[in-house]
């Protein structure tokens, strides 16, 4: 009788594995996953609230020296790839489920990182306007002057 049980209970699970693990690739797939492992910008329109984003940065000041990953992630291989994930999960859970912000607004961690890659780019020509102040809550961020740098003008 228990190996019986035993046997039931596998096999139900090994059903549940399997439609999990066949939901997850068909909607890898549906999504164009492997697309997100590269530097394309057109990976991060494949989702259509980023429209507007991707519009505005193809006439955006930056468009010739700079994609998305250039601004918005890491640039070292271990962080990078840690926030393309952590991005990857909450994206795909917020369109998922339609409970993002519209418009869409970065959040703290990834401004911090936006401002890094300013600085990265620019610091030494801001040096003497972010020295000491680019870790506060209260610090002086580029974009707070130019906003529209990376995406060209709002409508």
């Amino acid at each position: 009788m228990r190996v019986r049980s035993f046997t039931t209970l596998a096999g139900v699970l090994a059903i549940l594995a399997g439609s999990l693990v066949g939901l997850g690739a068909y909607t890898f797939k549906y999504a164009e996953g492997f697309s997100y492992f590269s530097t394309d910008p057109r990976a991060c329109n494949n989702c259509h609230v980023m429209n507007d984003q991707y519009a505005s940065w193809q006439h955006a000041p930056h468009h010739a020296a700079a994609g998305c990953i250039d601004c918005h992630l890491p640039h070292e291989f271990v962080p990078k790839y840690l926030a393309k994930a952590n991005n990857g999960y909450w994206h795909s859970k917020g369109f998922t489920l339609m409970d993002f912000h519209e418009p869409i607004m970065i959040g703290p961690r990834d401004a911090r990182i936006l401002q890094a890659n300013c600085l990265r780019c620019h610091g030494d020509f801001v040096h003497d306007i972010v020295s000491g102040s680019t870790n506060r809550e209260d610090a002086v961020r580029c974009v707070h002057c130019h906003r529209n740098v990376g995406h060209g003008a709002r409508p």
